[in-house]
């Protein structure tokens, strides 16, 4: 009986080897560099550094999740970035973790819509983007440049304040909801169907 269970504990042993390589070898051919846009490169070669540098393994879900988060181009919730991942390349349960580490690590921004549905997205400049989202359609768009750094201006000056009353690690979340007319919602609508 010993040996049964010794024999059984072994055999699991390798069989979950021989899982592991076949995971390796069979589902992620299709992340091959040739397949990854020039600019999606040069930012997932960011985004593993800065893995690298964390200490962090570079394993094919995190790949997977970062490209989907740079071809997304905008904040997307947990449940859109693992429906890009088309091909599967893990579960719901891996990009909650992923998000949170790679948030945790700096280059992944969360944002929220009016409902409190996490939206993330790819920073990997460190430079918050503002963005205003619609309360029934739930589009996001990301708001214009000179608003913006009129807005970074502002915000750095409260941090600034809230530093010299002895206050550290000061971070901010600043959201913009509303509903957008309907003449916009037809000129996006429209400019989404080029």
């Amino acid at each position: 009986m010993l040996y049964k269970q010794r024999f059984y504990s072994q055999l699991q042993k390798i069989v979950l080897k021989i899982y592991t390589i076949m995971i390796a070898t069979q589902i992620y051919p299709t992340m091959t560099a040739a397949k990854i846009a020039p600019r999606t490169a040069s930012s997932l070669d960011q985004a593993c550094a800065r893995l690298k540098s964390a200490g962090m393994r570079i394993t094919q879900p995190r790949i997977a999740i970062i490209n989907a988060l740079i071809k997304r181009g905008q904040p997307a919730s947990i449940e859109q970035v693992h429906t890009d991942l088309a091909d599967s390349s893990c579960d719901l349960v891996t990009v909650y973790r992923c998000l949170a580490v790679f948030e945790e690590l700096g280059f992944v921004r969360r944002s929220f819509l009016h409902n409190g549905t996490a939206l993330y997205e790819i920073n990997l400049n460190g430079t918050n983007h503002y963005h205003v989202v619609c309360k029934d359609t739930h589009r996001v768009e990301e708001i214009d440049a000179e608003t913006t750094t009129e807005l970074r201006r502002s915000i750095k000056q409260i941090e600034d304040m809230l530093k010299n009353r002895g206050y550290s690690d000061v971070t901010h979340v600043v959201e913009f909801f509303g509903v957008s007319s309907p003449s916009n919602r037809k000129s996006s609508e429209a400019s989404a169907a080029r």
